[in-house]
């Protein structure tokens, strides 16, 4: 855990020197010019940032609602584009992206750290990735390099959102190749090092993990191209899992913490500053029920104030007890019939379990071997792995139960006193009528327990409903800003922060006039995510 403090320490030491791109020129001393600096360190302060966030993409995806916002998630889904909500996403290109470029610039011309440097490549792919699939088109060459440029790079283009794609296929295709057993040993990374959940001592078995790590991502990255270039996705989905993807969790790609000094931040709204802003939201909630999920105790609870989960000793964690808020409606209603109505600060209703997903003390994921098994499910219905349906079964089950088994670790670091989740409650599961492995309608099994597993991650749960359109969710009918323009009702970008307009103005405006219409709006698609 001293090692945890140090890595944060120096990497917000390191961002408030770098902090302010126009001051750089201004400083005759480079603040990277440092005579002895663990990168490792630096690197591993940047990790989990692509880990996931809590609020507007699961609103999206209706996972959750927020009944008491009056801006982008009013009426329980977010459906309207207010600045504040979008802009998230954004801010790592000041974080993680500047700390990944500078890495990788002090790394130009060294030949002992290939390891730190592929794993650096990595997790910037996955964390452009993840840019992309919220803006479309953003910077990304000339990204971050301002404090190592200087003023020429005040102002990065936003590259073509399909060119940054293929471009993080190459450094993905690469980096995993450059991966060397006999080469240096990260022991910094907290996914897999000497410090991780699952720690490694050598080299051989680190750089195992980050292969699966990366292999898994190629997967995430080539089952984006489903609909928009099936080939594409066939080839690229191929060379993943030939290149050897996640096998079990204990190759998943997470941080832990200590619920002290090292705290889950994302959950710290569920938790310390608004708790009754929170409830789970009725499609997710009946989903569960009509599948006697033996997750969902560990997911949603009722509580008895509300605005103090923390209170309640023993929260109420029956499934038949649970009842999520319905969507579109406004909050001005909820008190009255036919709703359930007020209780304590807030609404009778279920809300993210505080206790043990929603806790300070539960672990975040970047990947898992659930969404990785899941993707391989499909991978191997549309053949574009061997195996068919036999194999498509085999892997939607395994990622079930992996699933499942995942909720093991949130029992051990919250220290809940719930039960794990038995094999007989496993079998139970998967052998009901409407859970079953069924090759009619594969894609929506599939696809729906992909949504269920990314209750961790709205991000990558916003983004494969986006690309497979599952599941069937009901649009929020709260208003129809969402129709115009031609859209269908659901959000499927993020626009760009207000503040690109005064501090990257030429470049913005360009990037507008590509989107359809000319619209930095809500409805416009990314390249991947066609009709």
């Amino acid at each position: 855990m001293k090692k945890i403090k140090q890595v944060i320490v120096l990497f917000a030491a390191l961002l408030l020197i770098g902090g302010c791109d126009k001051d750089f020129v201004e400083i005759n001393t480079d603040p990277f010019a440092i005579s002895e600096i663990d990168l490792g360190l630096l690197f591993a302060g940047s990790q989990g940032a692509d880990m996931g966030g809590w609020e507007s993409e699961h609103t999206i995806v209706q996972h959750f609602v927020n009944p008491f916002n009056d801006g982008a998630t009013l009426a329980f889904n977010f459906n309207y584009n207010i600045d504040g909500f979008q802009n998230t996403a954004w801010g790592e290109y000041s974080g993680s992206i500047k700390a990944f470029v500078h890495i990788l610039h002090l790394l130009e011309g060294t030949t002992d750290k290939i390891n730190l440097q592929s794993m650096v490549r990595i997790s910037k792919a996955g964390l452009f990735m993840d840019m992309v699939d919220h803006y479309g088109d953003v910077p990304y060459f000339n990204a971050g390099l301002a404090a190592i440029e200087g003023e020429e790079s005040f102002y990065p283009v936003y590259d073509d959102d399909e060119a940054i794609y293929d471009d993080l296929y190459n450094e993905l295709h690469e980096a995993i190749a450059n991966l060397d057993p006999d080469g240096d040993f990260v022991s910094a990374d907290l996914v897999y090092g000497a410090h991780a959940y699952y720690p490694t001592s050598t080299a051989a078995a680190q750089v195992e993990k980050w292969k699966k790590y990366g292999n898994s991502l190629m997967l995430r990255l080539g089952m984006r191209y489903s609909k928009s270039d099936a080939a594409k996705a066939a080839s690229i989905v191929s060379e993943a899992f030939n290149g050897g993807v996640m096998t079990s969790n204990t190759d998943n790609a997470f941080v832990v913490y200590d619920g002290t000094l090292y705290t889950n931040g994302a959950n710290g709204g569920l938790v310390n500053n608004q708790p009754k802003f929170y409830y789970a939201a009725e499609p997710f909630v009946d989903h569960l029920k009509a599948t006697n999920d033996p997750r969902s105790k560990y997911m949603i609870a009722m509580y008895n104030d509300p605005g103090n989960p923390l209170g309640t000793l023993v929260p109420d964690v029956d499934l038949a007890d649970q009842y999520g808020v319905p969507v579109g409606i406004v909050r001005t209603l909820l008190p009255n019939a036919p709703y359930r109505g007020v209780k304590g600060q807030g609404f009778d209703y279920s809300q993210m379990n505080v206790n043990i997903m929603a806790s300070q003390r539960a672990p975040t994921f970047a990947l898992t071997y659930a969404q990785t098994s899941l993707l391989l499910a499909e991978a191997a219905k549309r053949g574009w792995i061997a195996g068919g349906d036999v194999a498509a079964q085999q892997y939607y089950e395994n990622a079930i139960r992996a699933d499942m088994n995942i909720m093991s670790l949130y029992l051990s670091q919250t220290g809940s006193s719930l039960p794990p989740v038995s094999v007989a409650e496993q079998d139970a599961y998967i052998a009901q009528a409407n859970v079953a492995y069924n090759a009619a309608n594969a894609l929506d099994l599939i696809n729906t327990q992909y949504w269920v597993v990314c209750i961790r991650n709205g991000s990558e749960a916003w983004a494969n409903f986006r690309r497979s359109g599952l599941p069937a969710l009901n649009r929020n009918a709260y208003d129809n800003q969402l129709l115009e323009n031609g859209g269908n009702g659901y959000v499927h970008r993020f626009s760009y922060p207000d503040a690109e307009l005064s501090q990257n103005k030429a470049n913005y405006q360009a990037a507008v006039a590509a989107l359809v219409g000319g619209k930095d709006d809500l409805v416009n698609r990314v390249f991947w995510d066609t009709p």
